[in-house]
């Protein structure tokens, strides 16, 4: 039988290619090892199609179809890395599961991570490269993610991978105290923001400014 390069890790989807890509996140400044431990040991080119997998571990933002794009690499770690805080992770809620790069990447570095997409033929695609990855500590759900899972709440962390106008509410209610939420905020310009829950008060840090496919509202 013969072998698929894109799938088997030969040529540009090579080890020794991944490794350059850690290199370049350490460049841009991320610091994580739990991270970029993640990171390296993820096969970024079983979730995009084959035609591009060859292009996998650049640096950038690539089409998964359906108006959506995997995220660029730097922006999953940078994004896990200020989830984390430099501390463990418990119950984590992913708004926008995609192709399924973030949400193996969270799988790593959490107990348990849920995750939540409305494009229903995305979500079938994702679910097939976890099953691959033996990533058993992951639950996936159709559903508006503006409203997460109001059932599996409180998570010490939340991470939404697309751009929302405003913070919604629903989601605030989910983080637990002492939780901490990332989200893309902006109608035009977006700004990677944090949210931390104290007892008393949600405050929240600007970071940088990003670019992400829009949060929509209902299931398509």
């Amino acid at each position: 039988m013969a072998l698929n390069p894109a799938k088997n890790g030969i040529g540009m989807t090579s080890q020794r290619t991944r490794e350059r890509l850690i290199a370049r996140l350490r460049e841009e400044g991320i610091r994580d090892e739990k991270v970029l431990a993640a990171m390296l040991e993820i096969p970024r080119h079983i979730f995009v199609d084959e035609a591009i997998a060859s292009r996998a571990y650049e640096d950038t933002a690539l089409p998964i179809g359906y108006g959506q794009t995997i995220s660029q690499p730097y922006i999953v770690a940078r994004m896990t890395e200020i989830l984390r805080g430099g501390a463990p992770l418990g119950k984590v809620l992913e708004i926008g599961t995609g192709c399924g790069y973030q949400t193996a990447v969270l799988a790593k570095v959490a107990q348990e991570v849920y995750s939540v997409e409305r494009i229903n033929p995305l979500l079938m695609k994702a679910r097939g490269h976890l099953r691959e990855l033996r990533a058993r500590n992951v639950k996936l759900k159709y559903a508006d993610g503006a409203m997460g899972i109001p059932e599996m709440a409180p998570y010490d962390g939340i991470l939404v991978a697309c751009g929302a106008t405003h913070v919604p509410q629903e989601l605030l209610h989910q983080l637990a105290v002492g939780g901490r939420m990332v989200i893309p905020v902006g109608s035009g310009d977006q700004t990677l923001t944090l949210i931390e829950r104290t007892p008393d008060a949600y405050i929240q840090t600007k970071l940088e400014a990003v670019k992400f496919v829009p949060l929509l509202g209902g299931t398509s």
